[in-house]
């Protein structure tokens, strides 16, 4: 469908939602401009659809670049700002400059955010915009640990989702309204939700975190977290996929790969992939995801259905695992 008239006006959403998602659209046409913190989640890509359809150019979507996001997810980003026809622009900046967020403590999203969205700030300064915006839905703050929204309630960055009382159900369907690739997106966390509470973000934990969850989805992984212990692999698999990861030639395999990127262990958690499994509270990936540029899973080759048949069956080691 066209963005160019807001998805609510027409009959592929409940009326309610209807509703909620044209009060949103309203309160962005009132602002003379908006920035939106834009990571190509499912949250954020609303408002900046919202936004475009109530101010047009005077809409901008502006994803922040830095070692926690992945490169895909950066070009991912690009590609769902085109999907809306929203301007983007990306900024540069570097939470490791943050000691504060080094160092890894209960409040890491809580730095990681202010920083992230001062940056938002000045860009949107920059452009003579007004008003920053965010992805926050209504389901959010009441998710546990998340410290990060505290970042957004004292730079007063406006949420038009909460606002309006849009859950995270509803974001999805009016993107889905939207005809938005990342209707159906997995709510993603940074890279540094990899590294448990307490142990140093550092470049080094990044990037090899990255390069093996890169590992993991070109082989048709979609649920999964690699969770660095310090140099020790925690591979997490989602339980529809885990029958899978069960497989010797995959333990083989990813054994050899994730070794080659600097993990000296690699080991399989059989409680399967959960979210916050290393953070206070156990809710440390709600935080830093979609608005906040997050990261994903990406696009996959397979299902998990087809997965699981594999399983039962000898793998095609070549074209699942190459070496």
């Amino acid at each position: 469908m066209s963005h160019d008239t807001l998805a609510a006006d027409g009959s592929d959403l409940a009326p309610e939602t209807a509703s909620k998602a044209a009060a949103a659209r309203d309160a962005l046409a009132e602002r003379d401009g908006v920035l939106v913190a834009f990571s190509g989640g499912v949250d954020s890509s609303v408002v900046a659809a919202l936004a475009r359809d109530a101010l047009g150019d005077d809409a901008v979507a502006c994803t922040a670049r830095s070692e926690t996001l992945p490169a895909a997810e950066l070009d991912d980003a690009t590609r769902v700002a085109g999907e809306i026809g929203v301007r983007h622009e990306t900024v540069t900046f570097s939470e490791l400059d943050d000691p504060n967020f080094v160092a890894n403590d209960g409040d890491r999203c809580y730095h990681c955010r202010t920083m992230r969205l001062g940056r938002m700030y000045e860009t949107a300064t920059e452009l003579g915009i007004g008003t920053v915006c965010d992805g926050t839905n209504a389901d959010d703050p009441g998710e546990g640990h998340r410290p990060g929204l505290r970042a957004v309630e004292e730079l007063d960055v406006f949420s038009p989702l909460l606002d309006a009382e849009i859950t995270k159900d509803e974001v999805r369907a009016i993107a889905d309204a939207y005809d938005l690739s990342v209707a159906d997106k997995p709510s993603m966390a940074c890279l540094s939700s990899r590294i448990p509470t307490g142990l140093e973000v550092t470049e080094e934990r990044l990037t090899r975190v990255e390069k093996a969850e890169r590992v993991l989805r070109e082989w048709g992984f979609e649920g999964f977290r690699v969770r660095d212990h310090d140099g020790l692999a925690r591979v997490e698999i989602a339980p529809d996929e885990l029958e899978r990861a069960l497989d010797p030639a995959f333990a083989d395999a990813v054994h050899e790969h994730l070794t080659d990127v600097g993990f000296e262990y690699v080991t399989l958690d059989m409680a399967g992939y959960r979210t916050g499994s290393v953070s206070p509270g156990g809710d440390g990936d709600a935080e830093g995801r979609d608005d906040a540029g997050g990261d994903g899973a990406g696009d996959t080759d397979d299902d998990a259905s087809e997965g699981a048949a594999d399983a039962e069956t000898d793998l095609d080691l070549g074209r699942r695992y190459p070496r």
